[in-house]
């Protein structure tokens, strides 16, 4: 068995779910999330043992281009999220209705097997074909199944498609330039061709730009808070805790070895842009009065601080960041869950409208207090990991980045805190809110029980990285 097992199984669920029909696409699709769940447990035992789950197959000749994937821990981690989240987002899903459910759930895992593909591929021509592949599926489930009014949300997600687009097609671009120098699309050859300053400036900066975009850094984000809002739950459900770590993963898998003297160039801009990220987005997210705006511009914080670590060029700073990437995709899935069911019992997600639940529901009120303060990294927490490591490598750059990238704890206290009384305590709503069903309590439960197992225990997924981010400032440090 290798790693393209996951990739057979979730691209034959997309199919079996849509075959299956609109009463029995939702359980179709949540079986075949659970069997890549668990085809990737497997996988990783057997990783652990030595084995290798790598897969090398000679594709097109010319230009000679490779169906490589690459199962290391870096790699497999990233397929553990997104194989991970895929089976909770469909399952939160349950206590909604939608029109054409085959299509809705057949685009889900369609989606899963892009992005999964996108973490494992290591050709770069098989990698930006999954890269793009991923885009599809969301750009339906937005416009077709999203809220609000019909002419703002297909603005809204042809801007996100258009953005996207566009800097993959520089990214693209990169690629090709690369492949002239080493004659093989292989990351491994790749990583050897010895470019110029000047040539490695050019290559870095077309791959900030794809991945700039896809995370997003600022001023390169302005798609995404009307995206977040205007998509179901469960596109921004796999917009923000999956396809956004894509870029993140892929600036050091991809950007920082391929342009290594850039990147040591550059370091202190492109970490002050994470950091410009985590204030910024902190700062918006004051002002909101949309709670699911509120969570866009938070997630947008968070995802500022990871890519500074990611920039730090140090070891701490990647492990970090990674750590931070799975911690961050758990607590933003359950966050956007928690203002789904709020919405599902009050039909709004005006903050001010909200209020009194904590009376009316303890035990969502508790789960919602816990993800809450996952979110601002409490010790103990899967969070503070990931953030407290990223700082640590940030003070080994320069004190001030580790002190601005702070503030990310304290307003995002202030601000996450100051939602919870609004939403949770107060005043009693004029509508009744139900408590938590038993299907939403298990997507809640699991979530909730990562983030604290992690918190406590993160041993396991240092372990796997460790090896892998090692191998990628080797080639960096070559150069």
């Amino acid at each position: 068995m290798n790693v393209s097992t996951i990739l057979i199984i979730l691209l034959i669920g997309a199919f079996a779910t849509y075959f299956s029909g609109d009463k029995l696409a939702s359980k179709v699709a949540l079986l075949f999330s659970l069997a890549a769940l668990g085809c990737s447990i497997v996988l990783l035992n057997n990783y652990n043992a030595g084995e290798n789950i790598s897969v090398i197959n000679s594709w097109i000749n010319q230009p000679k281009i490779s169906f490589t994937l690459n199962g290391d821990g870096l790699g497999l981690a990233m397929v553990l999220l997104t194989v991970a989240l895929t089976p909770i987002i469909i399952f939160s899903s349950f206590g909604n209705e939608y029109k054409n459910a085959k299509g809705f759930y057949g685009l889900i895992l369609f989606m899963a097997f892009a992005m999964a593909g996108t973490f494992l591929a290591a050709d770069g021509l098989l990698y930006y074909i999954f890269w793009e592949l991923a885009l599809i599926p969301i750009y339906f489930i937005a416009l077709i199944w999203g809220n609000g009014d019909a002419e703002e949300r297909r603005k809204a997600v042809v801007k996100f498609f258009i953005y996207t687009l566009a800097g993959s097609l520089f990214m693209l671009t990169a690629f090709i330039y690369l492949y002239t120098k080493a004659g093989s699309f292989l990351i491994e050859d790749l990583y050897k061709v010895n470019l110029s300053a000047c040539e490695q400036f050019w290559i870095f900066l077309a791959f900030f730009l794809a991945y700039a975009i896809k995370i997003p850094i600022i001023p390169f984000h302005t798609w995404q808070a009307n995206v977040y809002q205007k998509a179901p739950t469960v596109g921004t459900m796999l917009l923000s805790g999956i396809m956004l770590k894509m870029g993140l993963y892929s600036v050091l898998r991809w950007q920082l070895p391929l342009a290594p003297i850039a990147a040591k160039e550059y370091m202190h801009i492109f970490i002050a842009l994470g950091i410009a990220g985590v204030i910024y987005g902190s700062i918006v997210a004051l002002r909101q009065k949309d709670l699911k705006k509120l969570l866009a511009y938070s997630s947008l914080a968070h995802v500022g601080l990871i890519a500074a670590g990611s920039y730090t060029l140090t070891l701490d700073g990647f492990r970090g960041s990674v750590m931070q990437m799975i911690a961050h995709g758990f607590v933003v899935v359950g966050l956007f869950f928690a203002a789904e069911v709020i919405f599902r019992r009050y039909e709004t997600r005006e903050i001010g409208e909200m209020g009194g639940i904590r009376a009316q529901s303890p035990k969502f009120t508790s789960m919602f207090l816990i993800l809450v303060l996952a979110s601002v990294a409490l010790p103990s927490t899967f969070n503070f990991v990931g953030e407290f490591t990223v700082l640590y490598s940030l003070s080994q750059i320069n004190i001030w980045f580790a002190i601005l990238g702070g503030t990310t704890i304290i307003l995002g206290a202030y601000y996450m805190l100051r939602m919870f009384q609004h939403v949770m305590l107060g005043e009693t709503n004029s509508k009744a809110f139900a408590d938590v069903t038993l299907n939403e309590g298990i997507s809640f439960a699991v979530i909730i029980a990562v983030l604290l197992f992690f918190g406590f225990y993160p041993k396991p997924i240092t372990d796997l990285i460790t090896p892998s981010l090692e191998n990628i400032l080797q080639v960096i440090n070559k150069n």
